[in-house]
């Protein structure tokens, strides 16, 4: 992570050091109850291959005033998952804003059921593939007064128009009396922290090395009609405050999940886009 490294120089405020002791207790995870499938420790998933990541401590004397990857757990429709790219693209992603900054991370990522008891411990929840999401009202009431009350949802992984179609009636369930803004180029969110020249785009691992080697993909929703140009569509309250921001044509999350699968990748979307615009959004969303 060099480049990282020499992108956050210039903001010492976020890389102060924390010297913290190696035994302390372990944050609590007020997520969604877990069981065997989705341990508490996202290291221990065995439901498919994984590379794990590694762990950290935290402040002793505030071991729950610490930031959390939270992840939605939502009802889907035939063939969807709320899972993609889990649990590597949390444990990479928190890992990574451990390291580059002062922002004491838990170690620990959640996952979130659309519960108001359970969303109300994260001002952060990010969710996958929302193309596939098939919630009902009472679940688009929780989710909006959630986010109307100070949470914010980070949409990441779909593409194309056809995506955006079958997102449409769970965004309209959630927002009926509002719409989302188009983000210009110019918005802060791109340049508070590592100053993205244009609004980027993070392809899949997958997509990357096929056009690199052959010239085509089987990525066909990477291709399809619409999702050659990332937009970034946010939704706001009454004060202004950013409570949703979808990342369409984009795959944040492989970025953070396969940083290992291969050097080129690694070094062009992973360290060039993935991490950078994940880590201005998670600063976006707790300086606003």
């Amino acid at each position: 992570m060099t480049a990282l490294w020499k992108w956050t120089l210039p903001v010492p405020v976020l890389l102060a050091c924390v010297a913290l002791p190696s035994q302390e207790p372990v944050p609590r995870n007020f997520g969604a109850e877990h069981t065997h499938v989705f341990p508490h420790d996202a290291r221990q998933f065995k439901g498919w291959r994984h590379q794990g990541a590694p762990i950290w401590t935290v402040n002793p004397e505030l071991p729950n005033d610490v930031f959390t990857f939270a992840r939605l757990r939502y009802p889907v429709r035939k063939r969807g998952r709320w899972t993609a790219d889990y649990p590597e693209a949390e444990l990479n992603f928190s890992y990574r804003l451990h390291q580059l900054t002062s922002i004491q991370v838990n170690p620990y990522p959640a996952i979130v059921d659309i519960d108001a008891e359970q969303l109300r411990h994260y001002p952060f929840i990010y969710v996958s593939e929302a193309g596939n999401m098939n919630i009902s009202e009472e679940q688009a009431k929780l989710l909006r007064e959630y986010m109307l009350n100070g949470g914010f949802l980070m949409i990441d992984d779909f593409w194309g128009e056809e995506d955006w179609k079958d997102f449409a009636p769970s965004f309209k369930k959630i927002w009926p009396d509002r719409d989302y803004v188009e983000l210009d180029p110019g918005h802060p969110i791109f340049h508070l922290v590592f100053d993205l020249t244009a609004p980027p785009q993070s392809h899949s691992s997958v997509y990357v090395d096929e056009m690199r080697k052959q010239g085509w993909t089987r990525m066909t929703n990477e291709i399809r009609k619409g999702a050659d140009t990332p937009r970034f569509r946010a939704v706001y309250d009454d004060q202004g405050r950013m409570v949703m921001l979808v990342c369409l044509n984009n795959d944040l999350g492989d970025g953070w999940e396969r940083e290992k699968s291969d050097p080129y990748y690694f070094t062009e979307v992973s360290e060039k886009i993935a991490y950078p615009l994940g880590l201005n959004i998670v600063f976006y969303v707790l300086t606003h």
